[in-house]
Protein backbone atom coordinates (compact mmCIF):
# COMPACT_ATOMS: atom_id res chain seq x y z
CA UNK A 1 0.00 0.00 0.00
CA UNK A 2 2.83 2.39 0.87
CA UNK A 3 4.72 1.56 -2.33
CA UNK A 4 1.65 2.05 -4.53
CA UNK A 5 0.93 5.37 -2.80
CA UNK A 6 4.49 6.55 -3.44
CA UNK A 7 4.37 5.52 -7.09
CA UNK A 8 0.84 6.52 -8.10
CA UNK A 9 0.13 9.64 -6.05
CA UNK A 10 3.51 11.29 -5.50
CA UNK A 11 3.11 15.09 -5.62
CA UNK A 12 6.72 15.90 -6.47
CA UNK A 13 6.43 18.96 -4.28
CA UNK A 14 8.95 21.57 -5.54
CA UNK A 15 9.81 22.51 -1.96
CA UNK A 16 10.66 18.88 -1.13
CA UNK A 17 12.64 18.53 -4.35
CA UNK A 18 14.71 21.56 -3.39
CA UNK A 19 15.41 20.04 0.04
CA UNK A 20 16.54 16.82 -1.58
CA UNK A 21 18.98 18.57 -3.92
CA UNK A 22 21.32 19.25 -1.01
CA UNK A 23 21.09 15.64 0.17
CA UNK A 24 21.89 14.31 -3.30
CA UNK A 25 24.77 16.74 -3.72
CA UNK A 26 26.31 15.45 -0.51
CA UNK A 27 25.87 11.90 -1.80
CA UNK A 28 27.54 12.99 -5.05
CA UNK A 29 30.46 14.46 -3.08
CA UNK A 30 30.73 11.29 -1.00
CA UNK A 31 31.20 9.16 -4.09
CA UNK A 32 33.74 11.62 -5.49
CA UNK A 33 35.67 11.19 -2.25
CA UNK A 34 35.41 7.38 -2.45
CA UNK A 35 37.56 6.47 -5.47
CA UNK A 36 37.17 2.71 -5.06
CA UNK A 37 33.50 3.21 -6.03
CA UNK A 38 33.94 6.05 -8.49
CA UNK A 39 36.53 4.21 -10.56
CA UNK A 40 33.95 1.57 -11.46
CA UNK A 41 31.60 4.22 -12.85
CA UNK A 42 34.49 5.81 -14.74
CA UNK A 43 35.13 2.39 -16.29
CA UNK A 44 31.53 2.13 -17.49
CA UNK A 45 31.71 5.69 -18.82
CA UNK A 46 34.77 4.73 -20.84
CA UNK A 47 33.40 1.44 -22.13
CA UNK A 48 29.78 2.35 -22.83
CA UNK A 49 30.32 5.96 -23.86
CA UNK A 50 28.10 9.02 -23.79
CA UNK A 51 24.76 7.25 -23.59
CA UNK A 52 22.56 6.24 -20.62
CA UNK A 53 24.47 3.07 -19.68
CA UNK A 54 27.69 5.07 -19.54
CA UNK A 55 26.31 7.80 -17.29
CA UNK A 56 26.63 7.89 -13.50
CA UNK A 57 23.21 7.06 -12.05
CA UNK A 58 23.47 9.88 -9.53
CA UNK A 59 23.69 12.41 -12.35
CA UNK A 60 25.68 15.57 -12.96
CA UNK A 61 25.78 18.57 -10.63
CA UNK A 62 23.99 20.73 -13.17
CA UNK A 63 21.15 18.22 -13.50
CA UNK A 64 20.83 17.69 -9.75
CA UNK A 65 20.59 21.42 -9.06
CA UNK A 66 18.25 22.33 -11.93
CA UNK A 67 15.88 19.41 -12.64
CA UNK A 68 12.26 20.55 -12.36
CA UNK A 69 9.03 19.05 -11.10
CA UNK A 70 7.75 18.83 -14.66
CA UNK A 71 10.81 16.86 -15.72
CA UNK A 72 10.36 14.47 -12.79
CA UNK A 73 6.74 13.90 -13.78
CA UNK A 74 7.56 13.38 -17.46
CA UNK A 75 10.29 10.89 -16.57
CA UNK A 76 7.95 8.98 -14.29
CA UNK A 77 5.20 8.85 -16.91
CA UNK A 78 7.68 7.59 -19.51
CA UNK A 79 9.14 4.72 -17.46
CA UNK A 80 6.78 3.78 -14.64
CA UNK A 81 3.93 2.26 -16.60
CA UNK A 82 2.24 -1.15 -16.37
CA UNK A 83 3.85 -2.63 -19.49
CA UNK A 84 7.30 -1.75 -18.13
CA UNK A 85 6.82 -2.87 -14.54
CA UNK A 86 7.47 -6.04 -12.57
CA UNK A 87 6.15 -6.49 -9.02
CA UNK A 88 7.86 -9.28 -7.12
CA UNK A 89 6.70 -10.62 -3.75
CA UNK A 90 8.58 -13.28 -1.77
CA UNK A 91 7.79 -14.69 1.65
CA UNK A 92 5.06 -16.59 3.44
CA UNK A 93 2.37 -15.48 0.98
CA UNK A 94 -0.30 -16.99 -1.24
CA UNK A 95 0.19 -16.23 -4.92
CA UNK A 96 -3.45 -15.73 -5.88
CA UNK A 97 -4.07 -13.49 -2.87
CA UNK A 98 -1.06 -11.36 -3.75
CA UNK A 99 -2.22 -11.01 -7.35
CA UNK A 100 -5.64 -9.76 -6.24
CA UNK A 101 -4.08 -7.29 -3.80
CA UNK A 102 -1.76 -5.97 -6.50
CA UNK A 103 -4.70 -5.41 -8.83
CA UNK A 104 -6.40 -3.34 -6.13
CA UNK A 105 -3.33 -1.37 -5.10
CA UNK A 106 -1.98 -0.62 -8.59
CA UNK A 107 -5.00 0.47 -10.66
CA UNK A 108 -2.85 1.84 -13.48
CA UNK A 109 -4.28 2.74 -16.85
CA UNK A 110 -3.03 0.80 -19.82
CA UNK A 111 -0.57 2.81 -21.87
CA UNK A 112 -1.84 4.15 -25.17
CA UNK A 113 1.32 3.15 -27.04
CA UNK A 114 3.60 0.14 -26.61
CA UNK A 115 6.68 0.70 -24.50
CA UNK A 116 9.83 0.81 -26.59
CA UNK A 117 13.32 0.55 -25.19
CA UNK A 118 16.12 1.31 -27.68
CA UNK A 119 18.75 -1.38 -27.97
CA UNK A 120 22.24 -0.56 -26.76
CA UNK A 121 24.56 0.52 -29.57
CA UNK A 122 28.34 0.26 -29.23
CA UNK A 123 30.07 3.53 -30.06
CA UNK A 124 33.71 2.51 -30.03
CA UNK A 125 35.76 5.70 -30.21
CA UNK A 126 39.05 3.86 -29.85
CA UNK A 127 39.91 5.21 -26.40
CA UNK A 128 40.98 2.47 -24.00
CA UNK A 129 42.14 4.45 -20.94
CA UNK A 130 40.44 7.01 -18.72
CA UNK A 131 42.26 8.64 -15.81
CA UNK A 132 40.98 10.87 -13.05
CA UNK A 133 43.91 12.69 -11.48
CA UNK A 134 43.46 12.77 -7.71
CA UNK A 135 45.82 12.97 -4.77
CA UNK A 136 45.27 9.64 -3.06
CA UNK A 137 47.25 7.39 -0.74
CA UNK A 138 46.18 4.34 -2.74
CA UNK A 139 45.62 4.01 -6.45
CA UNK A 140 42.44 2.45 -7.85
CA UNK A 141 42.16 0.74 -11.23
CA UNK A 142 39.62 -1.29 -13.15
CA UNK A 143 40.78 -3.42 -16.08
CA UNK A 144 38.30 -5.35 -18.20
CA UNK A 145 36.51 -6.22 -21.41
CA UNK A 146 33.05 -6.07 -22.99
CA UNK A 147 31.07 -9.18 -22.06
CA UNK A 148 27.75 -10.90 -22.68
CA UNK A 149 24.22 -9.81 -21.77
CA UNK A 150 22.23 -11.57 -19.05
CA UNK A 151 20.43 -13.95 -21.41
CA UNK A 152 23.45 -15.03 -23.48
CA UNK A 153 23.99 -18.82 -23.83
CA UNK A 154 27.44 -18.46 -22.23
CA UNK A 155 26.20 -16.32 -19.33
CA UNK A 156 26.91 -19.03 -16.75
CA UNK A 157 30.35 -19.77 -18.18
CA UNK A 158 31.28 -16.09 -18.03
CA UNK A 159 30.14 -15.84 -14.40
CA UNK A 160 32.18 -18.91 -13.43
CA UNK A 161 35.19 -17.56 -15.32
CA UNK A 162 34.96 -14.37 -13.25
CA UNK A 163 34.97 -16.42 -10.04
CA UNK A 164 38.04 -18.38 -11.16
CA UNK A 165 39.81 -15.13 -12.02
CA UNK A 166 38.91 -13.03 -9.00
CA UNK A 167 35.78 -14.17 -7.22
CA UNK A 168 37.31 -15.07 -3.85
CA UNK A 169 40.53 -15.39 -1.83
CA UNK A 170 41.63 -18.53 -3.69
CA UNK A 171 41.17 -16.96 -7.13
CA UNK A 172 43.95 -16.34 -9.63
CA UNK A 173 43.97 -12.55 -9.30
CA UNK A 174 44.07 -12.72 -5.51
CA UNK A 175 46.85 -15.31 -5.38
CA UNK A 176 48.83 -14.14 -8.41
CA UNK A 177 48.63 -10.36 -8.06
CA UNK A 178 48.07 -9.78 -4.34
CA UNK A 179 49.65 -12.71 -2.52
CA UNK A 180 52.54 -13.67 -4.81
CA UNK A 181 53.57 -10.15 -5.84
CA UNK A 182 52.08 -7.86 -3.21
CA UNK A 183 50.82 -5.46 -5.88
CA UNK A 184 47.29 -4.88 -4.55
CA UNK A 185 45.43 -4.60 -1.29
CA UNK A 186 41.96 -5.44 -2.59
CA UNK A 187 41.41 -7.17 -5.92
CA UNK A 188 38.35 -8.88 -7.40
CA UNK A 189 36.84 -9.82 -10.74
CA UNK A 190 33.11 -9.54 -11.46
CA UNK A 191 30.62 -9.21 -14.29
CA UNK A 192 27.98 -6.66 -15.20
CA UNK A 193 25.00 -8.26 -16.91
CA UNK A 194 22.41 -6.07 -18.61
CA UNK A 195 19.59 -6.75 -21.05
CA UNK A 196 21.62 -6.48 -24.24
CA UNK A 197 25.24 -5.94 -23.20
CA UNK A 198 27.66 -6.83 -20.44
CA UNK A 199 31.22 -6.58 -19.13
CA UNK A 200 33.81 -8.52 -17.15
CA UNK A 201 36.37 -6.56 -15.17
CA UNK A 202 38.93 -6.67 -12.38
CA UNK A 203 39.19 -3.85 -9.85
CA UNK A 204 42.10 -3.31 -7.52
CA UNK A 205 43.52 -0.95 -4.93
CA UNK A 206 47.22 -0.66 -5.69
CA UNK A 207 50.50 0.82 -4.47
CA UNK A 208 50.92 4.20 -6.17
CA UNK A 209 54.52 3.44 -7.06
CA UNK A 210 53.78 -0.02 -8.53
CA UNK A 211 50.57 0.63 -10.42
CA UNK A 212 52.05 -0.20 -13.83
CA UNK A 213 53.36 -3.53 -12.53
CA UNK A 214 49.89 -4.24 -11.10
CA UNK A 215 48.17 -3.53 -14.43
CA UNK A 216 50.65 -5.78 -16.24
CA UNK A 217 50.05 -8.55 -13.70
CA UNK A 218 46.28 -8.29 -14.11
CA UNK A 219 46.59 -8.42 -17.89
CA UNK A 220 48.85 -11.47 -17.55
CA UNK A 221 46.18 -13.36 -15.59
CA UNK A 222 43.69 -12.67 -18.39
CA UNK A 223 46.24 -13.99 -20.90
CA UNK A 224 46.98 -17.13 -18.93
CA UNK A 225 43.35 -18.13 -18.54
CA UNK A 226 42.75 -17.47 -22.25
CA UNK A 227 45.80 -19.38 -23.51
CA UNK A 228 45.95 -22.20 -20.97
CA UNK A 229 42.37 -22.54 -19.76
CA UNK A 230 41.33 -23.60 -16.25
CA UNK A 231 41.64 -26.89 -14.42
CA UNK A 232 38.78 -29.17 -13.43
CA UNK A 233 39.61 -28.44 -9.78
CA UNK A 234 39.34 -24.67 -10.32
CA UNK A 235 36.05 -25.03 -12.13
CA UNK A 236 34.52 -27.26 -9.47
CA UNK A 237 35.63 -24.90 -6.71
CA UNK A 238 33.99 -22.00 -8.59
CA UNK A 239 30.74 -23.95 -8.96
CA UNK A 240 30.70 -24.93 -5.29
CA UNK A 241 31.46 -21.37 -4.24
CA UNK A 242 28.64 -19.90 -6.34
CA UNK A 243 26.12 -22.50 -5.21
CA UNK A 244 26.99 -22.05 -1.55
CA UNK A 245 26.93 -18.28 -1.75
CA UNK A 246 23.55 -18.35 -3.51
CA UNK A 247 21.97 -20.71 -0.95
CA UNK A 248 23.16 -18.55 1.95
CA UNK A 249 22.02 -15.34 0.28
CA UNK A 250 18.57 -16.71 -0.52
CA UNK A 251 17.85 -17.24 3.17
CA UNK A 252 16.77 -13.58 2.96
CA UNK A 253 13.37 -13.25 1.26
CA UNK A 254 14.41 -9.89 -0.19
CA UNK A 255 17.18 -11.69 -2.10
CA UNK A 256 14.61 -14.19 -3.41
CA UNK A 257 12.43 -11.34 -4.65
CA UNK A 258 15.44 -9.71 -6.30
CA UNK A 259 16.46 -12.93 -8.06
CA UNK A 260 12.96 -13.50 -9.44
CA UNK A 261 12.46 -9.87 -10.46
CA UNK A 262 15.82 -9.63 -12.21
CA UNK A 263 15.16 -12.78 -14.22
CA UNK A 264 11.69 -11.57 -15.20
CA UNK A 265 13.16 -8.28 -16.46
CA UNK A 266 16.36 -9.49 -18.10
CA UNK A 267 15.86 -13.14 -19.06
CA UNK A 268 13.45 -15.15 -21.18
CA UNK A 269 11.72 -16.92 -18.32
CA UNK A 270 12.53 -17.59 -14.67
CA UNK A 271 14.83 -20.36 -13.49
CA UNK A 272 14.52 -21.92 -10.06
CA UNK A 273 17.58 -22.33 -7.84
CA UNK A 274 17.70 -26.00 -8.80
CA UNK A 275 17.62 -25.12 -12.50
CA UNK A 276 20.41 -22.57 -12.04
CA UNK A 277 22.52 -25.15 -10.24
CA UNK A 278 21.86 -27.65 -13.05
CA UNK A 279 22.94 -25.04 -15.62
CA UNK A 280 26.17 -24.47 -13.67
CA UNK A 281 26.86 -28.20 -13.53
CA UNK A 282 26.75 -28.39 -17.34
CA UNK A 283 29.53 -25.82 -17.80
CA UNK A 284 32.87 -27.39 -18.75
CA UNK A 285 36.49 -26.26 -18.76
CA UNK A 286 36.25 -26.11 -22.55
CA UNK A 287 33.34 -23.65 -22.18
CA UNK A 288 35.42 -21.34 -20.02
CA UNK A 289 38.36 -21.45 -22.41
CA UNK A 290 36.07 -20.71 -25.36
CA UNK A 291 34.61 -17.69 -23.55
CA UNK A 292 38.07 -16.44 -22.55
CA UNK A 293 39.28 -16.79 -26.14
CA UNK A 294 36.24 -14.89 -27.34
CA UNK A 295 36.42 -12.02 -24.86
CA UNK A 296 40.04 -11.49 -23.84
CA UNK A 297 41.82 -9.60 -26.61
CA UNK A 298 44.23 -6.72 -25.92
CA UNK A 299 42.51 -4.46 -28.43
CA UNK A 300 39.27 -4.86 -26.46
CA UNK A 301 40.82 -4.16 -23.04
CA UNK A 302 39.75 -1.02 -21.14
CA UNK A 303 41.28 0.63 -18.07
CA UNK A 304 39.98 3.26 -15.65
CA UNK A 305 42.23 4.70 -12.98
CA UNK A 306 42.00 7.19 -10.14
CA UNK A 307 45.22 8.45 -8.59
CA UNK A 308 48.05 10.95 -9.10
CA UNK A 309 48.56 9.98 -12.73
CA UNK A 310 48.13 11.83 -16.02
CA UNK A 311 50.10 9.82 -18.60
CA UNK A 312 47.65 7.53 -20.40
CA UNK A 313 50.36 6.12 -22.64
CA UNK A 314 52.11 4.46 -19.70
CA UNK A 315 48.92 2.55 -18.98
CA UNK A 316 48.26 1.74 -22.63
CA UNK A 317 51.70 0.12 -22.80
CA UNK A 318 50.60 -2.36 -20.11
CA UNK A 319 47.35 -3.36 -21.81
CA UNK A 320 49.09 -6.02 -23.89
CA UNK A 321 49.63 -9.77 -23.84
Amino acid sequence: DVMSDMLLTAKHDPAEIDKERGVIMEEYNMYQDTPMYQVGWDFEKLMFGDQPLGWDQIGLKDVIMNVTREEFKAYQDELYRPDNMVITVAGDVDHDTVVEEVKKLFPMKKAVTDFEWPAFAWKDEGERVILQEKKTEQGHVVVGFPGYPEGHPDHWAKKLLAIVLGGNMSSRMFLGVREAKGLAYYISTSTDDYADVGAISTRAGVDLNRVYDAVSAIAEQYRLVRDEGVTEKELQKAKDYWKGKMILKLEDSEAVAHLLGKQEVLRDGIKTVEEIHAALDKVTCADLKRVAEDLFHPEKMYLAGIGPWTDKDKFRERLVF
